[in-house]
């Protein structure tokens, strides 16, 4: 039942073939097994249980609240959630529980959802691997899969490099962890510069960053207000819409989602492709890209085009210009936002009561890592009178370059464009660690910080395995506000390609999985 898909369970559970509360202790059980990869920073066991009583009650009333209704989900915590601790991975936020949910949190609950848990980061969600986080880095359930083991034996590799654990990516890397493991059938994580769909395509699931402005904010603590988007986590692309059509719409509390009422994103079932467009942006071929990667990516074209779709190469010529940019916006609207975390009415206070300014220098010392004081300092400069033209002011013109790029391929008759997630599959923890925590972010996210600044939605999809049996995503991205048409291609792909579920047989022992051998579809892209 784990290992199933958030629609099959919900049909399971409107079946009477598994009850909320049975569910609910299954996920708890397998999150105990699982606890070494890191995934959680709070299991909230006790609230869920209650909440699967609550829903085991409609359904034997037959009042269920929908799909989602005992449906288990875990949060990234950065999303507020009332009475359950929000740390943000931080020593500045140990021990601050929320008087409010999180409207996405919100919603999900009042449509019966079961809160597991909260999901580790990178520190404030500074980061594209989860391992900068004050609570230890996350590790990839991949690492442990039967399909990685059999591949390393193939390959007669040494124990000591089987035994090398792989990051998750990141910033949601806790939340694709406690998902790829089973724990959960949906989470939620945010999305800046790719911290959902980075995560996604080395953790093997579909990653889905909403348009900027259909998906409430509120309750989610910022890092970058105008690039932040509370991002979705699945199993397959229907799962994706099921959620979406749950959080999508008007917010009060937030003034720039959309006014306009939003329909239910229900996927109609792709059969022909020839009316479509994929364009393929040459500037995504850089020369870090592992050439498994390419190989994939000119696969997936290949695949659209056997199927009648035209593909044609496209230009996004500021590209190359988007990681510098994206720096200098991030860091500034970082020392903007951590301005609140002064010690005064929330989070950390330090003891020393010389002066205001000597608590608060104290407090921020003590409650920030380096990474992030060094995103403070960077903004500040950023910000500065002296600098603030040529550096702030010129980033925004830049950034409306990158988002003008989009504009025009999207005007050009292209409906989707196809690139790659990431530059290779998942790397070991020790390999990635060798960089700066900036270096790593900005390689992590080579591909997906500039679809954030044009406020586009995009989601990452598993495509294949690799020769080292670690999953590879590809990544689709769609014109602003027209998300249901990127997931019905997605959902197309999605069909085309034969990715395989996870399998870690020594860890399920008592919990009931049947998904040995499972496939999503019928056409294998690797070879």
């Amino acid at each position: 039942m784990l290992g199933r898909t958030l629609g099959e369970v919900s049909v399971a559970l409107k079946q009477g073939q598994i009850t909320p509360t049975e569910l609910c202790r299954k996920c708890l059980s397998l999150i105990q097994k699982t606890k070494f990869l890191n995934a959680y920073i709070t299991v909230s066991e006790e609230v869920a249980l209650k909440q699967a009583e609550e829903s085991e009650e409609r359904y034997k009333k037959g009042q269920s609240l929908g799909d989602l209704d005992g449906i288990p989900v875990a949060v990234k915590d950065n999303f507020s959630t009332s009475g359950i601790e929000t740390t943000c991975a931080s020593n500045m936020l140990k021990g601050y529980i929320p008087p409010f949910n999180a409207t996405v949190v919100q919603k999900l609950l009042d449509q019966g959802a079961l809160l597991m848990g909260k999901t580790n980061l990178d520190e404030f969600a500074m980061g594209s691997g989860s391992t900068d986080g004050v609570f230890g880095p996350v590790k990839n359930p991949w690492s442990y899969s039967k399909q990685r083991r059999e591949k390393r034996q193939q390959q007669a590799q040494g124990e000591s490099q089987a035994a090398e654990w792989l990051i998750t990516g990141g910033s949601s890397g806790g939340s694709a962890a406690a998902l790829a493991a089973l724990t959960c059938s949906a989470a939620l994580g945010s999305d800046t510069g790719g911290s959902t769909r980075n995560p996604a395509a080395h953790c093997g699931l579909v990653g889905f960053k909403p348009s900027y402005g259909l998906v409430s904010r509120h309750g989610l603590i910022p890092l970058v207000n105008s690039m932040d988007v509370p991002g979705i986590l699945t199993r397959c692309v229907d799962d994706t819409a099921i959620v979406l059509g749950v959080l999508a719409g008007h917010d009060p509390k937030d003034s720039t989602t959309v006014q306009d009422p939003v329909k239910p994103f229900t996927l109609p079932s792709l059969t022909d492709v020839s009316k479509l467009c994929i364009g393929i942006p040459k500037e995504y071929a850089v020369p870090e890209l592992s050439s498994e990667v390419r190989s994939l990516w000119s696969k997936a074209a290949g695949l659209f085009e056997s199927a009648g779709a035209k593909v044609i190469e496209v230009s996004l010529p500021h590209t190359s210009c988007s990681i510098v940019c994206y720096h200098v916006l991030c860091a500034s609207e970082v020392a903007s936002n951590m301005a609140r975390f002064d010690g005064l009415e929330y989070g950390h206070r330090c003891d020393i009561n010389v002066s205001t300014e000597a608590m608060y220098a104290a407090t921020r010392r003590e409650g920030f890592s380096d990474v992030v004081r060094g995103r403070i300092l960077s903004g500040n400069f950023f910000l500065l009178k002296e600098n603030y033209e040529n550096y702030f002011i010129k980033a925004q013109k830049v950034r409306r370059l990158i988002a003008n790029d989009f504009v025009n391929v999207f005007n050009s008759g292209v409906d989707i464009l196809l690139t790659p997630t990431t530059l290779s599959e998942a790397v070991p923890y020790l390999e990635f660690i060798k960089e700066d925590n900036r270096t790593r972010s900005a390689q992590g996210d080579i591909f997906t910080q500039a679809v954030n600044m044009a406020g586009l939605p995009a989601v990452s999809m598993p495509a294949a395995l690799s020769h080292q049996g670690l999953p590879i995503g590809l990544q689709f991205i769609g014109r602003a506000f027209c998300d249901q048409k990127l997931l019905t291609v997605a959902k197309w792909f999605e069909k085309q390609v034969q990715f395989p579920v996870i399998q870690f047989p020594e860890l399920m022992d008592g919990c009931s999985l049947v998904f040995e051998n499972e496939k999503l579809a019928s056409v294998s892209l690797q070879q």
